[in-house]
């Protein structure tokens, strides 16, 4: 558990549980994750979307008639949920859920954000980790190869889910919403372009970011990877499947991730991430304002156009 800062609300969310979005074709997002290297299980209705030997889904996939996010759900301790639920009952732009709406199911406590977004709140385990994970480069050994031959290359499979990114037409409204109700912490920000927020129980560098559009929207999921070199095999196995569009592979300076954004069939993203920045718990990270051209990425190709197009405006 963490202290409060002085002045912030006083619970906060620690993990995201799972994301739900609609999609129009669930053949195709089939199709798509598995790609990614994620277990996809069809379900009734839906498919669920696991990390190779995690019992919980990161995410379900619904059918709808466009791409957008279905919901957001986040857990929190038991012992502070119903002070959380009070919190964000309180935060300025959040409406309870009423009963009988689509996904709305009597676990935890269901609230619009101030966009509009259906978002729950339950008990649950802490998923996001609670320290640096050890990191999986090949060592370089004098007299021996440092890669294998393409041939032998094995899939990638992500081992978690990172954060999320959605669009909104207010980012300093989406950073008080994260603040007052969730209790997160800013992490960095550029200006009114893009801001990320973590939990303050050890947390990534950004569990849920916001970039400027608008309307709100689904810009994309970051999986994390033990290396940089997973990030660019990644990439390849995407590739070689048909799915060449995206940003990357380089470096983020905001997070300090070694990324790849992969495009989606409905426009939006999947990213393979690496060595991210961590903020562990009791720590007070130094929260900074960056310039456009200092807070993208340090290194790599071009921001391609569609990256920051909200298909859903």
């Amino acid at each position: 558990m963490s202290r409060n800062l002085s002045g912030e609300s006083r619970y906060g969310v620690h993990s995201i549980d799972h994301f739900a979005l609609e999609v129009p074709a669930l053949a195709k997002a089939e199709e798509f994750f598995t790609l990614f290297g994620l277990e996809v299980s069809p379900e009734a209705h839906r498919l669920a979307l696991r990390t190779v030997g995690d019992a919980l889904p990161w995410s379900y996939i619904y059918q709808g008639p466009a791409k957008r996010l279905a919901y957001l759900s986040f857990n929190c301790f038991p012992e502070e949920y119903e002070g959380l639920v009070a919190q964000i009952k309180g935060a300025n732009g959040v409406t309870p859920a009423e009963g009988g709406l689509p996904y709305v199911s009597p676990e935890g406590f269901w609230f619009h954000d101030p966009d509009g977004n259906l978002m729950q709140l339950k008990m649950g385990p802490k998923r996001t980790p609670s320290g640096v994970p050890p990191q999986r480069e090949v060592a370089r050994r004098p007299g021996e190869r440092g890669s294998v031959p393409r041939s032998q290359v094995r899939q990638v499979h992500p081992t978690r889910l990172s954060h999320v990114l959605l669009f909104t037409p207010d980012v300093e409204r989406a950073i008080g919403f994260c603040r007052e109700a969730l209790g997160l912490r800013l992490s960095d920000r550029s200006g009114d372009l893009v801001a990320f927020n973590h939990a303050r129980h050890g947390c990534d560098h950004h569990l849920v970011a916001y970039a400027k559009s608008s309307a709100r929207g689904w810009h994309h999921s970051s999986w994390d990877v033990p290396s940089v070199n997973e990030v660019g095999l990644g990439a390849e196995q995407m590739r070689n499947g048909g799915y060449g569009e995206g940003w990357g592979t380089a470096r983020h300076v905001l997070g300090s991730n070694y990324f790849h954004y992969v495009r989606d069939p409905w426009g939006s993203f999947a990213e393979f991430s690496a060595d991210i920045d961590f903020v562990p718990a009791g720590t007070t990270w130094p929260a900074g304002n960056f310039p456009p051209e200092d807070s993208l990425h340090a290194w790599g190709p071009a921001v391609p156009d569609y990256f920051i197009h909200n298909s859903e405006a």
